[in-house]
């Protein structure tokens, strides 16, 4: 195993735990990969295990996992905080827009004091006003960081503005690469994160997605100026959220990922990422019904912590 780097790996993430957790009719219309969730109380009691099988699972590969518990009930996409937030390392963070308006209401301003607690945190950019306009920008789920490169990949959507992505790259320092990108269906991809993964040393990605052939050719290339082996993804892989993963750091460099995604990874393309960090996969079936994966739960902190901390 090579040395651990935690620049695009980190050690710690935020997780909410789902009370209520359902498929949120709000995001339906444009976020293919949803599924119906079946019975309210056996999907909110799978949800439940799943998520904390999950993070038991995180914590014994020796990730920091802060939890927070969502208790309302009108907040079916709570497990998936990515999206409304993200730090940065200089001791930054960043709140963001959101497309959906129940899931403006997931923002959680004690989420953020705990972490100011427990981190060094030396500024708040609150984009999340600019609701108002109707302007959103969905965090690290309609962008995928390369913090080595210093690059934001993402896919052009109804979440993801392209005023407010040039916006956020030139307070954070990264170059904007936006792109279209539909599925096998012709259908839009809705965030960036469910078509790619920025790893350490490998990067994951479904080219086929990606509309304009000479921008496949580009970002193809970006990623491999970066060092990083490409390891280019079917369609197929995709709609079974081989995209929707996350480099973390432990006990070792790990890959958190669903166990439905490792399942469709081929043997060539597990020997890549095992040559740099160790696959750990995640069983979470019900909580994928909502159209995100293992990637979507974690809220990566990319923050220096304090002498204490606390969960």
């Amino acid at each position: 195993m090579r040395p651990i780097s935690s620049l695009q790996a980190p050690s710690g993430v935020v997780m909410i735990r789902p009370h209520h957790f359902c498929s949120n009719p709000d995001t339906q219309a444009d976020n293919a990969f949803q599924t119906a969730s079946g019975d309210p109380e056996a999907v909110r009691k799978a949800a439940i295990a799943e998520f904390d099988t999950a993070v038991s699972n995180l914590r014994e590969a020796g990730v920091t996992v802060h939890i927070f518990d969502d208790l309302g009930t009108a907040t079916p996409d709570s497990v998936f905080p990515n999206n409304w937030f993200s730090t940065h390392t200089g001791g930054q963070i960043a709140i963001y827009p959101m497309f959906a308006p129940n899931r403006r209401l997931e923002r959680r301003w004690d989420v953020i004091e705990s972490l100011k607690k427990n981190y060094r945190v030396q500024d708040v950019i609150d984009y999340s006003g600019l609701e108002q306009d109707d302007l959103a920008l969905e965090g690290t789920g309609a962008m995928v960081l390369d913090h080595i490169g210093r690059i934001a990949y993402t896919v052009t959507s109804n979440r993801a503005e392209p005023v407010l992505l040039e916006r956020f790259c030139t307070h954070f320092n990264y170059e904007p690469m936006a792109f279209v990108a539909q599925d096998a269906q012709g259908c839009d991809v809705y965030h960036s994160n469910v078509l790619m993964t920025v790893g350490t040393e490998f990067a994951m990605i479904c080219l086929a997605m990606i509309s304009d052939p000479d921008r496949r050719r580009e970002i193809a290339s970006r990623l491999e100026e970066t060092g990083r082996e490409v390891i280019d993804l079917s369609m197929d892989q995709i709609s079974n959220f081989a995209g929707n993963a996350f480099e973390l750091t432990g006990k070792t460099r790990i890959f958190a990922l669903s166990k439905r995604a490792l399942d469709v990874l081929t043997s060539s393309q597990i020997k890549t990422i095992e040559n740099s960090a160790t696959p750990l996969p995640l069983s979470i079936p019900t909580i994928e019904t909502a159209g995100g994966s293992v990637r979507c739960m974690l809220a990566g902190i990319h923050l220096s912590p304090r002498e204490r901390i606390t969960s």
